[in-house]
């Protein structure tokens, strides 16, 4: 198991600074990108009171732990952590960390973007969304389809 590569799937929310000191204390990294998804109030169905992710204990870690692997594969990268909550969610509520830490800053943006559109692609998380209308399941989007399909064009898949 390669320990340049943390996941986490929880119920708790995470401390952003926090999780960004853990990787700024090596010297040999000169770029560190971290991206920060939140629980929209509004969606193509509408408003949003909450939202609920549901996932595959055992295989989610296992997916996420891949992905990491994949991007380390294919750029130059010091560290990579996801953090993916689940369970109940309410508006502004923080889903997913990605943090990627690399020696220069082009590898660290689009590992971090390659790693988003694999986790919205690949990992087993159901998110149900809780609307005036009632509760509807979100299928995946054609566009997170697409953005996956631009990486394994623009070289071998990670």
């Amino acid at each position: 198991m390669d320990t340049n590569i943390s996941v986490a799937v929880q119920t708790t929310d995470f401390d952003i600074a926090q999780e960004y000191a853990r990787l700024a204390g090596d010297a040999a990294i000169g770029a560190i990108v971290q991206f920060v998804g939140r629980v929209r109030e509004q969606s193509e169905a509408g408003a949003v009171s909450q939202m609920t992710l549901e996932h595959y204990p055992g295989m989610t870690e296992k997916v996420l732990r891949d992905i990491g692997e994949r991007a380390l594969a294919r750029w130059h990268l010091h560290r990579v952590r996801i953090v993916h909550r689940v369970g109940p969610l309410q508006p502004a509520d923080q889903i997913v960390l990605v943090q990627v830490a690399a020696g220069h800053r082009f590898d660290a943006f689009e590992a971090a973007q390659a790693i988003m559109d694999f986790l919205k692609t690949e990992a087993p998380f159901w998110k149900q969304e809780a609307t005036p209308e009632g509760a509807r399941w979100v299928d995946a989007r054609e566009h997170d389809e697409r953005a996956v399909q631009r990486w394994s064009e623009m070289n071998d898949e990670p």
